[in-house]
């Protein structure tokens, strides 16, 4: 059985960018306060936040991320919208 795959990178990419923001502001936490917890730089946060830019993030970075908001690292990975 030949399964087609119809969601790309850009599409995960997404969900993870959303979920960035929206676990950062519910801990009213500024893009500045994140890349302190975190050692990455406040542009970098800035640019995998922002849809209009084509930033991926590593899953170290992504952990780090995760453990700075005290969250399960799966948490990025689900779609809000469904």
């Amino acid at each position: 059985m030949d399964k087609k795959y119809t969601l790309d990178d850009e599409y995960y990419y997404g969900i993870i960018r959303e979920n960035i923001k929206k676990y950062r502001k519910a801990k009213n936490l500024t893009q500045q306060n994140l890349a302190d917890m975190t050692d990455i730089s406040r542009e970098y946060i800035c640019d995998i936040e922002n849809k209009h830019r084509n930033k991926h993030i590593s899953i170290s970075l992504l952990g780090r991320i995760a453990e700075a908001l005290d969250l399960d690292i799966s948490i990025f990975f689900k779609n809000n919208n469904d």
